[in-house]
């Protein structure tokens, strides 16, 4: 979202119901586009059944911006339990009475139904809560990182194709160069400004990195082969010890949803099969396999600090970025964002999106595993719940960052983190290398 220094009310308030209406519009796209009985399926133990999703959606609105913010009668108290994520695991949540698709989509609209009229009487000034329409902002978010998680959920599905999209558009010119010094020193990682950033994202800090060398675009499917063909994952030189135990316990032999015929490898993609392109990024891979093929090129996966820097940092001004291309809002030219595509665009492509150094998709196409852990930035304070971000600190988690094709733009920007299991493959992950700057390299 735009920051709102310089923006009225009443124009906040506009902008909030645009985003209102573009998340559900998104979340009923992807419900709609299947049966009732794909709907109540799982269609894997890691991922939810895409109705809980949906009520979930609703539930958190309710519990947010119906009750808490609006001061208004529960619409469905007697479902809070089934819908709070930390209540039942996702392999368990088929087996609850969940409500069925007909009352999931009544009880979304109903609530939804009130939100606009607590949008409509309340002042987004004076509570931390609702000022800039945090509140708001936060649940529109929620609700799109839900519908990137039922976008993975449809790529997990079996059957014939039910999503469809345009191709996105092809990288029009070569790379200047394939990778970029990112200079040494400090810069403002974070933010204390951003209106609708969350609670780990904060607060604005300066941190410090040597310097190094980042590539320009993320590895793609064709250099990704070449490590298999080399039996990279056959050879424990490259990978950690915790990452060979479980490639052997997982069998892991190429990227998710490949597979090797006669002529080749293909990929199974939202249902269609296709040969592998060898010029899109390489998704589904976990950080372990990420980690590997690292090792294996002779480099490795840069820092969460070290890739922030390469997004936001501007050598010609010392500031940092709200984005790699600059301050304003992502749009069609910038990068792949919001599912207007169902695959990663070509590496090289948007160069009107490039860092000011050089780097390019560094938002969208895929989320970029970092070789950092989650922990919180100095001087953090959950807000407004502590199991938005604190409850995972200290877990395994590894950090991704830039979001993918199937991330909306009003949940993602230059300071926003992500994390997940560093086994995680069903999420749209790739990566990008880094390595350290020689003395000599150094200008």
């Amino acid at each position: 979202m735009t920051t709102t220094e310089n923006l009225t009310t009443e124009q906040v308030r506009e902008r909030v119901a645009e985003q209102l209406r573009r998340s559900r519009a998104r979340s009923t796209a992807l419900t709609d586009a299947v049966d009732e009985d794909d709907l109540v399926r799982q269609h894997s133990r890691l991922m939810s059944p895409l109705v809980w999703d949906l009520a979930h959606i609703g539930n958190q609105e309710e519990l947010w911006l119906v009750r808490d913010v609006g001061g208004r009668d529960p619409v469905r108290s007697d479902i809070d339990e089934l819908y709070d994520a930390f209540q039942h695991a996702r392999a368990d949540r088929p087996a609850l009475p969940l409500l069925k698709p007909r009352e999931a989509r009544t009880y979304v609209r109903e609530v939804r139904e009130k939100v606009f009229d607590v949008l409509e009487r309340t002042p987004l000034q004076g509570r931390r809560l609702v000022q800039d329409g945090f509140a708001f902002g936060m649940i529109v978010q929620h609700e799109q990182q839900h519908d990137e998680t039922m976008l993975a959920t449809h790529q997990l599905r079996t059957g014939a194709p039910v999503l469809h999209a345009e191709d996105p558009p092809r990288a029009a010119e070569p790379l200047p160069a394939r990778e970029v010094l990112v200079p040494g020193g400090e810069f403002t990682m974070g933010t204390s400004t951003e209106p609708w950033a969350l609670d780990n994202e904060r607060p604005a800090h300066a941190a410090h990195v040597d310097a190094f060398f980042i590539d320009t675009v993320p590895v793609s499917n064709g250099e990704y082969l070449a490590f298999i063909d080399a039996g990279g994952y056959d050879d424990p030189r490259w990978w950690s010890e915790v990452g060979w135990a479980h490639r052997q316990k997982a069998n892991l032999v190429a990227p998710r949803f490949w597979e090797r015929g006669p002529a080749g490898w293909h990929r199974t993609r939202f249902g269609v099969v296709e040969q592998v392109p060898f010029d899109e990024p390489v998704v589904h891979v976990c950080f372990h396999e990420a980690q590997a093929y690292a090792n294996w090129a002779g480099k490795r996966l840069p820092t969460e600090v070290e890739w922030e820097k390469a997004a936001r940092f501007d050598p010609a001004t010392g500031r940092s970025r709200r984005y790699p291309w600059g301050d304003e809002d992502p749009g069609p030219e910038h990068a792949n964002l919001g599912q207007r595509h169902l695959r990663p665009a070509p590496v090289g492509s948007y160069p009107a999106g490039a860092s000011a150094l050089g780097v390019r998709q560094l938002m969208g196409d895929v989320w970029e595993w970092c070789d950092s852990d989650l922990r919180p930035y100095p001087g953090f304070a959950a807000f407004p719940y502590r199991e938005y971000s604190e409850v995972f600190f200290g877990g395994d988690y590894k950090m991704l960052r830039g979001g993918s094709f199937g991330t909306d733009a009003s949940a993602v920007r230059g300071t926003f983190r992500n994390w997940d299991h560093p086994i995680r493959r069903q999420i749209f992950a790739g990566f990008r290398l880094a390595r350290d700057a020689r003395p000599d390299e150094v200008r």
